[in-house]
C-alpha cells in the first residue's frame, strides 16, 4: 500500500488543463505522511480512487464495498443504515459504479426457490476472469437435483380400546377432561385431539366401572420408559386394554324409602298383610316354628 506506482500521477488530474500563466515553482500541493499497513488493509486501484467520471460518493461506495468480506451485505438498505446518505443517493451511486463495471448484480433463484440478487464487485473493469480479486465473488449456484422425499410409511392405526356399556354424555366428557390432564402430571403424555377422541371411551368404561379418576390417572402414567414414550396414544390405548379391571360386584338395588307393599291375603289366617308377594303373614309364619 505504501510502495508508489510511478505510472500513477501523484494527484488527480484535473478536467481543465494546468493554469499556463502560473509559472515558476509549485511549493504548495499534497503532501503525504504514509506509515506502511500490515494488517486490515484493502488494495484499492487509482482507477476507482481518482476516477474521472464517478462522483464521491460512488467512488466512496466503491471502495467500501471492495473492502468488504464476501458474502456481506450490500443492498441499498444496509447501505443506507451504514451511511448518513439516503437510499435515494445511495441507490444513484451504486447505478454509477455497475455502469463503469465495479459492480454487477443479477436476480438469481436458490435451490429453495427464493430468488435472491447476486451483486459481484469487480476490482478491475473489463478484466474478468483474469485476475484473482481481493475478496473472490462466491460462485453461482448450480441447479441441484431436487430429490424426492421419500415416502414414509403410513402410521399404524391406535389399539382398540374398550367401550362403556352405557356411553352417557357426562360419562364420556370427564374421561375426555381426565385425559386431558395428564399433560399436566406428565409433558409428554400430550395428546392430540384425535388420539383424546379415540381414547376417550375406554377411559369412560374405566369410570363405569367405579374406578376413581385418581387410580386412573395413576395406572396410566406410572412406570413410563425413561426417555419417554415415542407414541403416547398407543402406549395408553394398550394400557386402557391390557389393564381395564373386572365389573363391581353385583349389588341389588336398595329398596327407596316411601313405598308401599301390595296388600295379600295370608294363606293360614285370612288375614290382610302387605307383602310383596302372597303367602303367610309374620304371624303364621312365627306359629310354624313353634307347631313343628
Amino acid at each position: 500500500m505504501d510502495t508508489k506506482n510511478l505510472s500513477a500521477p501523484p494527484h488527480a488530474q484535473s478536467r481543465i488543463a494546468g493554469d499556463k500563466h502560473r509559472k515558476g515553482p509549485n511549493f504548495g500541493g499534497l503532501t503525504h505522511d504514509n506509515t506502511r499497513h500490515t494488517t486490515r488493509f484493502t488494495v484499492i486501484g487509482n482507477h476507482l480512487a481518482q476516477h474521472p467520471e464517478l462522483s464521491g460518493l460512488a467512488i466512496g461506495l466503491g471502495v467500501h464495498i471492495q473492502s468488504l468480506p464476501s458474502g456481506a451485505r450490500v443492498d441499498i438498505k444496509t447501505l443506507a443504515a451504514r451511511f448518513p446518505e439516503g437510499a435515494t443517493r445511495i441507490a444513484a451511486a451504486l447505478r454509477e459504479l455497475e455502469a463503469h463495471g465495479y459492480l454487477r448484480r443479477a436476480r438469481e433463484r436458490v435451490p429453495g426457490g427464493r430468488v435472491v440478487t447476486r451483486t459481484v464487485s469487480c476490482n478491475q473493469p473489463g478484466r474478468r476472469g483474469e485476475d484473482v480479486p481481493a475478496h473472490p465473488a462466491p460462485p453461482a449456484a448450480t441447479p441441484e437435483k431436487r430429490e424426492k422425499p421419500e415416502r414414509r410409511a403410513p402410521r399404524k392405526p391406535l389399539p382398540a380400546v374398550p367401550r362403556p356399556a352405557c356411553p352417557a354424555p357426562a360419562l364420556l366428557q370427564a374421561a375426555t377432561d381426565l385425559l386431558v390432564d395428564l399433560r399436566r402430571h406428565d409433558p409428554r403424555l400430550l395428546l392430540s385431539a384425535c388420539d383424546t377422541a379415540h381414547l376417550a371411551p375406554g377411559i369412560a368404561a374405566w369410570l363405569e366401572r367405579d374406578v376413581s379418576p385418581t387410580a386412573v390417572r395413576h395406572a396410566l402414567t406410572s412406570d413410563l420408559p425413561p426417555d419417554g414414550p415415542r407414541r403416547p396414544a398407543a402406549l395408553l390405548a394398550h394400557r386402557i386394554s391390557a389393564q381395564l379391571p373386572p365389573p363391581p360386584p353385583f349389588r341389588a338395588p336398595a329398596q327407596p324409602p316411601g313405598i308401599r307393599q301390595p296388600l295379600q291375603n295370608c294363606d293360614g289366617c285370612e288375614r290382610a298383610f302387605r307383602a310383596p308377594e302372597p303367602g303367610r303373614c309374620r304371624d303364621c309364619r312365627s306359629d310354624l316354628p313353634t307347631a313343628a
